[in-house]
This record gives structure tokens, sequence and C-alpha cells, in this order.
């Protein structure tokens, strides 16, 4: 007979609590999504904001000191109010997206819609009740509402996103423009500079355009603590039309200026991606196995392992067009490139002072910084 034909029946007694346990952790966390939902549509009709951060904070305090009594670690019992917290908030926010309807009547069109992000603003919209168009190549042309060329989709709709690559989204404006479409047009390009002429002579040309760079990638659920930058290019209404399709949600809308936007992702993403980059190139030409480094790795290197095997796994291709396309882009990389100068000039020095330096430096940049 096989080892688990004999089963110690402490063991199965044991192993058929834990499931009965499990079973109604499941259950009170479903209720608490139901209480959550209940505390949500109150807000919503009183007005009020749907994040507390004071009451998460009372939450999350009060759950550890409970841990503590009962010899759970606290932090296990955090993190795990934290997810349920999210949960209900990713909720409460697409509750109330749907309720206001601000689309309810109104066509929309994604141009792009087939892309990653693409396909996330068309989500997005449609929860919100606009009937949602796709114009892509890659679009089922036999399915309702799907069109492979945007110039044959219904360009009279309310509102029209272009989510291609920025060159493509620079022709597509202009084409948008020339055909006098009615309604609002933003694009949502992570780079700025190709699209510049084309969204500043749109506008002046009449179209109700602006742009807009949501801070976030398509696998986002909850919009709370998430940026959406948007941009006046010389339609003030456009711009204010398009922070109401956000007004619903727990995202912080910022205004940048068109010019500015791509010397602050010089460093916000290009800075940022070039970096893991290099990290994780420095690793494949270190000659050791990354699981032999993960086995033995420190908390640092865990965190930033992680974070480079998401930039890994990105597109290339995107990746590549931001480094390539920003005009500023050239100043990150030459920070990063002076910067690794300096840390080898400082650790390879006798006199530690240098490497104390830098470590001041960065800390009296980043103090400021809130948790």
């Amino acid at each position: 007979m096989a080892a688990s034909d004999h089963v110690d029946p402490r063991l199965k007694a044991l192993r058929d609590e834990l499931d009965q346990v499990d079973g109604e952790l499941v259950g009170l966390a479903a209720r608490r999504q139901q209480i959550v939902a209940e505390i949500g549509r109150i807000k919503q009709a009183g007005g009020r904001q749907l994040r507390d951060f004071r009451r998460e904070r009372e939450v999350l305090d009060r759950v550890r000191a409970r841990a503590s009594k009962t010899g759970l670690d606290p932090q296990v019992a955090e993190d795990l109010l934290k997810r349920l917290i999210d949960a209900s908030l990713t909720q409460q926010e697409q509750d109330r997206v749907r309720a206001a309807g601000r689309g309810e009547g109104r066509q929309a069109l994604v141009i792009g819609g087939s892309g990653l992000l693409g396909a996330w603003l068309v989500g997005f919209l449609d929860s919100q009740g606009f009937a949602v168009s796709v114009a892509d190549p890659q679009a089922d042309a036999a399915a309702p509402g799907s069109f492979s060329d945007w110039r044959q989709a219904p360009l009279d709709a309310e509102l029209i996103v272009v989510s291609t690559p920025p060159r493509v989204s620079a022709d597509i404006i202009e084409g948008l423009a020339e055909q006098k479409v009615p309604g609002l047009v933003f694009d949502v390009g992570s780079i700025k500079s190709p699209l510049i002429p084309a969204l500043r002579q749109a506008a002046l040309s009449g179209l109700n355009v602006c742009s807009i760079h949501p801070m976030f990638g398509p696998d986002t659920q909850l919009l709370s603590g998430r940026h959406v930058l948007l941009m006046d290019v010389g339609c003030r209404a456009a711009v204010d039309q398009a922070a109401a399709l956000f007004v619903d949600t727990m995202a912080d809308v910022v205004e940048v200026d068109l010019g500015e936007h791509d010397r602050l992702m010089a460093l916000v993403l290009g800075l940022s991606h070039a970096l893991n980059v290099a990290f994780f190139t420095a690793l494949v030409r270190s000659g050791i196995e990354a699981s032999q480094l993960a086995g033995i790795s420190s908390t640092t290197f865990k965190r930033q392992l992680d974070i480079a095997r998401d930039v890994a796994a990105e597109n290339p291709e995107l990746y590549h067009e931001i480094q390539r396309l920003n005009e500023h882009g050239g100043l990150a990389r030459h920070a990063l490139t002076e910067a690794v100068k300096l840390l080898a000039q400082a650790s390879e020095a006798d006199d530690a002072g240098a490497f104390t330096e830098l470590m001041q430096q960065g800390r009296f940049y980043l103090e400021g910084l809130k948790d």
C-alpha cells in the first residue's frame, strides 16, 4: 500500500479542521466585502471620499494589537488586512464608476484598443456606460464595434482615445483634425515629443483635444494612489472633460506642462527602466545563475530582483521607444553613467568619505518623500 493509505488519524483530523477554518475565512472575507460595499454606497450618497487613510491606519493598528495577543505575527495580520482593504476599495471604486454612468448614452472609440493599455481603456470606458468601438489592425473586423482601420470607425463618437505608438498617434491626430471630428480626443502616449506639433496644430484647427498619460500598467484594477497626467495642448475645455472621466475614481489627476512632460519622464520612466536593464544585464554577464543568487538573496536584492523581472517581461519595442524617442533621454542615461562612475571611484578609494557623501546626498534628496 502507498504511504498515503496510512495517514495518521490525528493528521487527518487537523487537516479537516484546517479546511473548515479556511472555509470560514473565505466566508468572513466575503461578508466583509458585503459590508464595505454598503459603506461605499452610503459614502457615495453623502458625497464623501471613498478612502479614509486615518480609518485604515486605525483598523491596521487594531488588527496588529489583536494579532499580538493571540500569538499571530502582527505583520502577517496587517498584510492580510491590506489585501482585503485593497480588494474592498477596488470593488467600491468600480461600483461608484458604474453607478455614476458618465458614459450612458454616449459613444467612445479607442484607436489601438487591441493593445494592452488600449484594452484597459476599453474596459474602463465600458464600465462608465460608454458604447465602445475599437479600431485596430489586430481587431476582429467581423466582431460588432470592431474596425481594422480607424477611418472606417464611427468618428462622430463623443470620445476618441488614441492608444498607438507615438509616431502613429501623431498621424492619427492630424487625420482626426482634418476630419473635424466633433468629440473629445486625447492620446495616452508615454512619450510626447513626437506628438507635440500635431497636438498643438490640431488644437489650433479647432479639435477638442488634450493629452493624457496614465502612470500605471494595464493590469491595474485599483486607481487609488495611481497618477493620471493631463496636458493642455491649447484647448482648456478638453482637459476639463478628460479629467471628468476619472472623477469617480481614486486616481490622483495631475496637470503637467506639455513641454515639461518628457523631461520628467526621462527620469521617472527612462532612468528607472535603464537602471533595471543595466541591473539584469550585469547579472546575465556575471555568469552566475539567477536561481543561485535568489536562493541567498538579501531583502534589498530580492526587491530589486522582483522589479527587474517585471521589467524584463515587458514589451522591448515599447521600452526601446521610451529610450529612443524621448529627446531628453540622454539626461537620464548620462546621469546614470556618471553615478556609476562616482560609485566606482568612491568604492575603490581608501577614504570612505566620498562614499559617505554619496549616501548623505541621497538621504537629503529623498528625506522629503512621504511613506
